[in-house]
């Protein structure tokens, strides 16, 4: 998508903007923006959470993205935007003004509503003369439409000194309908002074963990500043949601990880952490003011699917014995842990016995399908994923059954891994019915460059996880085709991230069809 000029869109200069937008801005900053030729839309423009009449569009003024208040002055200023039918945007379908706030690192939140289903749009924002980058975007079809298909990319674990975001690049190419980011957006870490793989210098006050909100906010501001994501964002709405690492590491409910900080502390931290979320995506939820904020909600596309964004770390029991890969754990089976909370677990398994979708799905962070890391006889598993809260597990599984949902379908970040696995009614009888399907997307960058070697081959049989039916240790995302016969998976991945520029290939494709739950290698 082609990007504008500082003073030009589209043909567009100073003196044509009134024409565009007509509500001139009066504040200082415009004229001493205009002076020094300070840019405010360095890191981009969002849309996100995607309804039949409306969608979110976000932007977040900062000249200098890497300082606290992204080098900005504290005071209001006004934003305007309008949003179009068309990318020369001379069928306009709505426009306005909002106040970008310094108490709110100077975003925008605009749900622009009265829009039609399932279009396509343009939107962009002006401050001053200050023109932003377009961005497409698309509203979700009508409530009681039958779509034919819907395309759609997922992706996790972006961090950043780890490598470049080469994967985001060639996901915004496939132009999807709608992206679903599953946590880790960005990584709470201090980042050493080289940069780590990208070897590009950052300054002094990233050296320490995120835990003031000022922190947190030049985090988002170095990890927006990224091309490649910049692009995805441009190209598509987004419907994102937090696991760990946009928090701390393994955080559980109103616990730090391992006792690193005490529960004040930590309450603290979460609410800094939960603002800054909020401050940097295209979220249609309140604005944030304390350490508690309702995330998970649903997104339906007509009959064709209905996806329920789950929030699987704020409600959650602390990790049971002391965390990590565990051996006979009896505490992971108290059926009194949970893993999403009573409340939210009714509302999930509500809406999944109300839904009249053809394909359900759970858009979540952590693996839900049994993952046994022994090789041997014993059983290992990880105390952070579903298998430490196996109760928590079998109520959601089971609850579908019960309820008869059509096609299950769960979508997974968080393990640095491509997985592609089925559920079963019973993990540990391999023989056992299978309910639906699981896929997990690797990271974006987290872990380096991974590796081509290690996995199992579409299609193939894991002796420890026989539920298992692909696995890799690559970066990328996966990019789905939804029809109301089947639902495609390719999982898409790059060869390096320590240098820019990775070209994309297809590691693996799998299906599962409507009515036969189930996974097929193509």
């Amino acid at each position: 998508m082609p990007h504008p000029s500082r003073r030009s869109f589209l043909g567009l200069g100073g003196s044509a903007l009134a024409l565009a937008f007509t509500t001139g801005l009066a504040d200082p900053w415009t004229a001493q923006a205009a002076v020094r030729g300070d840019y405010p839309f360095q890191l981009g423009v969002a849309s996100g959470d995607p309804l039949p009449d409306r969608v979110i569009l976000w932007t977040r003024l900062a000249t200098r993205p890497l300082e606290p208040l992204g080098g900005m002055p504290y005071n209001k200023i006004k934003v305007e935007w309008e949003i179009a039918e068309d990318e020369a945007f001379t069928r306009r379908a709505g426009h306005g003004a909002a106040w970008a706030a310094p108490e709110y690192g100077h975003s925008v939140h605009v749900d622009a509503t009265g829009l039609r289903p399932g279009r396509e749009y343009y939107y962009r924002f002006c401050a001053g003369t200050e023109i932003s980058p377009v961005g497409r975007t698309r509203t979700a079809p009508a409530r009681g439409s039958s779509p034919e298909a819907l395309k759609l990319a997922f992706a996790s674990c972006a961090l950043w000194q780890d490598g470049y975001y080469s994967a985001y690049r060639h996901l915004a190419e496939e132009n999807p309908d709608v992206v679903f980011h599953l946590g880790d957006y960005v990584y709470e870490y201090g980042i050493v002074p080289t940069g780590g793989m990208r070897n590009t210098p950052v300054p002094e006050q990233f050296r320490v963990q995120c835990d003031t909100l000022d922190r947190f906010r030049v985090q988002y501001g170095l990890y927006k500043s990224d091309p490649d994501l910049q692009a995805a964002h441009h190209r598509a709405p987004w419907v994102v949601t937090w696991d760990d690492h946009e928090v701390l590491d393994n955080w559980a409910g109103p616990y730090g990880p391992g006792g690193e900080v005490s529960e004040r502390d930590f309450l603290v931290i979460r609410a800094n952490a939960f603002r800054a979320f909020w401050e940097n995506l295209p979220v249609r939820v309140p604005a944030v003011r304390g350490p508690d904020a309702r995330i998970y909600r649903r997104f339906t596309f007509g009959d064709l699917a209905e996806f329920n964004v789950l929030d699987t770390r704020q409600y959650r029991d602390d990790q049971a014995c002391g965390d990590g890969q565990q051996t006979d754990c009896a505490a992971r089976l108290d059926p009194a842990r949970q893993m999403i909370g009573a409340e939210q677990e009714r509302w999930l398994l509500d809406g999944l016995g109300a839904s009249r979708a053809k394909w359900n799905v759970l858009t979540q962070q952590i693996a839900m399908i049994q993952l046994d890391f022994d090789p041997g006889p014993a059983q290992k598993v990880s105390m952070d994923l579903w298998d430490g809260y196996k109760a928590a597990k079998d109520r959601v599984v089971n609850g579908m059954v019960e309820r008869q949902v059509s096609n299950p379908v769960v979508l997974t970040g968080d393990i640095h891994y491509n997985l592609a696995g089925e559920l079963k009614e019973n993990f540990d009888d391999p023989s056992s019915r299978t309910v639906g399907v699981e896929f997990v997307c690797t990271s974006v960058s987290s872990g380096g460059n991974g590796s081509a070697s290690t996995g199992l081959p579409p299609g193939g049989s894991d002796p420890v996880n026989p539920h298992l039916r692909f696995s890799s240790y690559q970066r990328g995302y996966v990019s789905c085709e939804v029809t109301r016969s089947q639902w495609r998976s390719d999982y898409k991945v790059v060869p390096y991230v320590d240098k820019p520029g990775a070209p994309v290939s297809t590691r693996a494709s799998l299906v599962t069809l409507d009515g036969a739950p189930g996974l097929h290698a193509l």
